[in-house]
């Protein structure tokens, strides 16, 4: 990418990441049962774009690098593959569940950036979902959509 698209594109996700903070000062606390709430992950979230956009924002002033004038090519097949999995995983997610919903999308995610490597994919993906859900439904007290009652959830 150009580091003129790079300026621009960090100041467009800190813009986002300032709403995502504000956003999530708006959402209650904590529910009931739940020692974590959901204006946690939005306020994560938020700092880390913010974070990375300042990275992004400082990297662009610090490489030596000179702008390329020769075009990359669009990938928009992965584009529209990464856009309908997002898509699909906000609608499944209440219906199929956290484990579930997340580990399709991952699987969906990683073999549209990078076809192969189904063993590595399905473990990567099968440990994450499995391994976010246990820390924040175990340890920290959260709540997650689990499996759909006809799984035997």
């Amino acid at each position: 990418m150009s580091k003129t698209f790079d300026r621009y594109a960090s100041l467009v996700f800190m813009a986002l990441g300032v709403a995502f903070l504000v956003g999530s000062l708006q959402i209650a606390s904590a529910t009931y049962g739940a020692e974590v709430g959901p204006d946690i992950f939005p306020m994560a979230l938020g700092a880390v774009m913010i974070l990375l956009s300042i990275r992004l924002f400082y990297g662009t002033f610090r490489s030596s690098q000179t702008e390329e004038t020769e075009k990359s090519p669009l990938h928009l097949k992965r584009f529209f593959i990464l856009l309908a999995a997002s898509v699909l995983y906000v609608i499944c997610l209440e219906i199929i569940g956290y484990l579930l919903a997340t580990f399709l999308f991952l699987v969906i995610g990683f073999q549209g950036m990078q076809k192969g490597k189904w063993l590595t994919t399905l473990l990567v993906a099968a440990g994450f979902s499995g391994g976010i859900y246990y820390l924040f439904v175990e340890v920290m007290k959260g709540t997650l959509p689990g499996f759909p009652t006809w799984l035997g959830g």
